[in-house]
């Protein structure tokens, strides 16, 4: 296993007979290589439940293929170095993605992703499906599809994300049409109280084709969504509410999204972790203030196809799991940003 040293910027690849030879600088970013046993491994997300820590990302042929062989593996560990596959989680002869995790008001684990058949570079069918855990964590439900509120007229849908404040999850399923990038896709806040059945609160008024998104509130339940675009300026949006969440304010981004994902460092900053559009791709993290205006950049070793951070703040670190492509193979990367690397931003 290959570890890579960021050190005030620099990047250090070191193999393990240096690395046992010499530790890294106290405020270093280790970053280190976790899975690369599927032809394309990505979409990870990363997760604390009780005692253990969650993984879980998407194995496939490719990023995308007629094969629709999409499957998800979720492997969970105790102290974030030593992983083992809890469950694999797949439907015959259908692509699934991108699994993301939360914890739900009955103490399981609720698993969402996106289950759908590709043909011939276009979905013709994509729709959100479930799993559940047991309370110990250690098992999990087969997938079954959500029930979304009938009120919505489908299309092509998906729950990206859900999170969960006093009781009530919320997320935003998307919705694009058949030929994938046609049409005008519209983003509907959805909200649920067990994680199967879902019904609208209301459809955001974002334009530019909105997609992935993800919601966190902060400790008065000010509602934060930070929404990726897929058109017109392509610039990320971050949307604000109060209860009862009806009534938005939106803030446009200075860069363009993929896989985002954020929490809250403190009362007035943000981590934001997405995909970075420069002259090379790679996977990013921003600190910012809470209305998205950025005050530091650190670039995680990566490039091409990559992104989709999931981050646990713990033992005064953010665990950053992502996945990128920069030695060939996409593959999943755990990250160790000492929680010093934001400060003075």
């Amino acid at each position: 296993m290959k570890k890579i040293i960021a050190c005030s910027g620099l990047l250090i690849f070191a193999s393990l007979h240096l690395l046992a030879r010499q530790l890294p600088p106290k405020d270093s970013i280790i970053v280190t290589k976790l899975w690369d046993k599927a032809p394309h491994n990505a979409f990870p997300d990363l997760f604390k439940f009780k005692n253990y820590f969650y993984i879980t990302f998407r194995e496939a042929s490719h990023h995308v293929s007629n094969e629709n062989d999409g499957k998800v593996r979720i492997m969970r560990s105790k102290d974030l170095k030593q992983w083992g596959t809890v469950t694999l989680l797949q439907l015959k002869d259908t692509d699934i993605r991108e699994a993301r995790l939360s914890a739900t008001p009955d103490g399981k684990i609720l698993v969402t992703v996106a289950a759908g058949v590709w043909k011939d570079n276009q979905y013709l069918s994509l729709e959100p499906y479930v799993a559940f855990s047991d309370k110990s964590g250690n098992n999990f439900s087969l997938l079954e599809k959500a029930d979304i509120d009938p009120a919505i007229k489908r299309e092509l849908d998906w729950i990206w994300k859900v999170t969960w404040y006093k009781g009530v999850g919320y997320g935003v399923m998307y919705q694009t049409y058949p030929g994938h990038r046609g049409g005008n896709w519209k983003a509907q806040l959805l909200r649920t109280t067990d994680g199967k059945k879902y019904e609208r609160v209301l459809e955001l008024p974002v334009d530019g084709n909105p997609n992935e998104s993800t919601i966190r509130f902060d400790k008065n339940g000010k509602m934060y969504i930070l929404i990726r675009r897929e058109s017109d300026d392509k610039m990320g949006m971050l949307a604000t509410a109060d209860y009862p969440y009806s009534e938005f304010t939106f803030e446009k981004l200075k860069w363009r999204l993929g896989g985002p994902n954020f929490l809250f460092l403190n009362d007035k900053e943000l981590i934001i972790g997405s995909r970075f559009h420069e002259e090379k791709v790679c996977t990013a993290l921003f600190l910012t203030d809470l209305n998205g205006n950025t005050k530091k950049i650190i670039r995680l070793p990566s490039n091409g196809d990559s992104s989709y951070p999931g981050m646990v703040i713990y033992k005064k670190k953010l665990w950053v799991v992502y996945y990128s492509s920069h030695e060939g193979k996409t593959s999943i990367y755990m990250a160790e940003v000492p929680l010093s690397e934001f400060e003075n931003g």
